[in-house]
C-alpha cells in the first residue's frame, strides 16, 4: 500500500502542534514569524501562512494584528464523551437510531433503518454535486421561494401523480425532512391533549414526537392488509383529530395496504372528520405499488409527507408535504414561523439526482437485491426459529417473532456486547406482546456472523 505523502502545509501544522503539546510554546506564547519559520524550513511564506490560518480556524492559535500569531490561552483539545449511557433501550425509543449512528465500523447493524452505504446511489450523487457547481448564483446563494425550489416541486408532483392523482406543484411544500413535515402538521392542526391514532407497531420516532407535543395516542393494531378495521372504528369514538400511517411500505412490518381496507378506512375517517397523514418515505422501494390514501381520495382529508433520506442520501436533508391548497396555506405559515425557509442547496441537489436517467435503473437493481436479501435472511432466521410475521413484497424490513421465552429486550442488550445492533419490538410498540418481536433490515443482515451471534444468545 502506498503511503500518502504529507504536504508542506501539513508538515508546518504538525510541527506547531508538536511544539504546543510538548509545551515548547506555552499558552499565550508567540509563534515564530512567518518569514523566520519559512526560512528555517526552506518553505515559502505563503505555505506557512496557510498552515497558521488553518490552526486559527481550528481554534488552536490566534492572530493579534500588528503583533503576530500566538497560542490560545485555552487551546482546543479534542476529547470524547460517552453518550451511550444516556439512552436506555427499555425506555428510550431513540436507542436504536443512537446505537446505529455511534457504532464503529466493526459493528453489525441489522436493526438500523437505512441501506448500507455501498447500496446508495453514490455515482448519481457525485454527478449531481458536480452539476450543482454550474448552477446560477441565485440557486446557490439565495433563499428559496416560500413553498421551496419550484423545479423539485414539479418533479415531486409528477411522481405523486403516477399513482392516479392530479396534484399541482403549488400544493407541495418543501421541508427539511419528513419528521419536520410531521411536526409542522401537528403544530398547525393539533393542540395539547388532542387524540391521534397511530399503527401498532409503528415507526418509533412517532411516539417521541407525539409525547413531546403532549398528545393522547391510541394505537391501532396493524394487520398484513392494513389497520384493524374493528379497532379503527372503536377508536373513532374518542374523537381523534388525525391518523398517522405508512401505506406504501409499512415500518416496521414491511406490510402493504390492501385496497379494500384503504377504502373502508377512508370512508370512516371522512365521516369522523379525521385527517389521514400518509408517510410515503419508502415509495422508491416498491416493485408493485400499493394503494395510497392520497390517490384514492385525491387528497381530500389526506396529507402526504415524505423525504429522500432513505433512497438518495441522509447527508442532505430534504422532505415535503403534499396536500390540498387549504392545508398548504396554513402549513406554510407554520413553516415560516418555525424555520423560515428550507435548504435551497439540498433541494437543487435532490432535483438534479431525481431527473438523472440512472436513478430509476438504480432502484430497479436495488429492489432486486432486496428481494434476494429477503429470501436469504428469512431462510437464515428460520433455522433460529425466528419467524416473519408476514412476508413483505417490497422494502428492507422483516417484522419477526422470536422463539417462545426469548425476550427481544434482553437479546438486544446481550448482542450489543458482541457488536451487534438489533431493533427490539418494544421500541415500535407498547403492546404486551412487543417484547416477542424484532425488526430486521435485510440489506444490513447479509453477514453470516450475525446469525452466529444470534444463535449464541438464543441457544437454539
Amino acid at each position: 500500500m502506498v503511503k500518502k505523502q504529507t504536504t508542506k502545509i501539513q508538515q508546518v501544522i504538525q510541527l506547531i502542534e508538536a511544539r504546543i503539546e510538548s509545551h515548547e510554546i506555552l499558552p499565550g506564547g508567540q509563534l515564530p514569524s512567518l518569514r523566520k519559520l519559512a526560512k528555517s524550513l526552506n518553505f515559502s511564506v505563503s505555505t506557512v501562512l496557510e498552515a497558521y490560518e488553518r490552526l486559527v480556524v481550528e481554534n488552536k492559535i490566534e492572530v493579534r494584528h500588528g503583533s503576530g500569531y500566538f497560542v490560545k490561552q485555552m487551546p482546543y483539545t479534542n476529547h470524547t464523551i460517552d453518550l451511550s449511557s444516556q439512552y436506555k433501550m427499555q425506555t428510550d425509543p431513540f436507542w436504536i437510531a443512537h446505537q446505529s449512528l455511534i457504532a464503529s465500523d466493526d459493528h453489525l447493524k441489522p436493526g438500523c433503518g437505512w441501506l448500507p452505504t455501498s447500496w446508495m446511489p453514490e455515482s448519481i450523487v457525485r454527478k449531481s454535486l458536480k452539476e450543482l457547481s454550474n448552477k446560477p448564483a441565485k440557486e446557490l446563494l439565495t433563499y428559496s421561494t416560500v413553498l421551496g425550489y419550484e423545479p423539485l416541486r414539479e418533479v415531486i408532483a409528477q411522481r405523486i401523480n403516477y399513482y392516479g392523482t392530479s396534484i399541482h406543484h403549488d400544493q407541495i411544500l418543501l421541508t427539511e425532512s419528513s419528521t419536520q413535515a410531521l411536526d409542522i402538521i401537528c403544530r398547525a392542526h393539533l393542540n395539547v391533549g388532542d387524540t391521534i391514532l397511530v399503527d401498532d407497531p409503528c415507526y418509533f420516532n412517532f411516539f417521541t414526537l407525539f409525547n413531546l407535543l403532549k398528545l393522547q395516542i391510541i394505537a391501532i393494531p396493524f394487520t398484513p392488509q392494513g389497520p384493524d378495521l374493528n379497532y379503527f372504528k372503536e377508536a373513532l369514538k374518542h374523537s381523534p383529530k388525525m391518523y398517522i400511517t405508512n401505506s406504501g411500505i409499512h415500518n416496521p412490518t414491511g406490510a402493504s395496504l390492501n385496497i379494500s381496507t384503504a377504502y373502508k378506512v377512508l370512508k370512516m375517517a371522512e365521516e369522523a372528520n379525521v385527517i389521514i397523514i400518509e408517510d410515503d418515505i419508502y415509495s422508491d422501494f416498491e416493485i408493485i405499488p400499493s394503494p395510497r390514501y392520497a390517490s384514492l381520495s385525491n387528497f381530500e382529508n389526506v396529507i402526504q409527507i415524505s423525504s429522500f433520506s432513505k433512497s438518495l442520501s441522509s447527508s442532505f436533508r430534504c422532505g415535503y408535504i403534499a396536500a390540498e391548497t387549504q392545508y398548504i396555506k396554513r402549513l406554510t405559515q407554520v413553516k415560516i414561523a418555525t424555520n423560515f425557509n428550507c435548504n435551497q442547496l439540498s433541494s437543487v441537489l435532490v432535483h438534479q439526482a431525481l431527473k438523472d436517467t440512472q436513478y430509476r435503473r438504480h432502484f430497479e437493481y436495488i429492489n432486486q437485491r432486496l428481494s434476494h436479501a429477503r429470501a436469504f435472511v428469512i431462510q437464515e432466521l428460520k433455522q433460529l426459529e425466528i419467524v416473519p410475521w408476514t412476508i413483505p413484497k417490497n422494502g428492507m424490513f422483516l417484522w419477526c417473532q422470536l422463539p417462545e421465552n426469548v425476550s427481544a429486550t434482553a437479546l438486544t442488550e446481550n448482542c450489543r456486547k458482541d457488536h451487534l445492533i438489533l431493533a427490539a419490538g418494544t421500541a415500535f410498540s407498547h403492546s404486551k406482546h412487543a417484547d416477542q418481536f424484532m425488526r430486521f433490515n435485510v440489506a444490513q443482515s447479509l453477514e453470516p456472523h450475525i446469525f452466529k451471534i444470534l444463535k449464541k444468545h438464543i441457544q437454539i
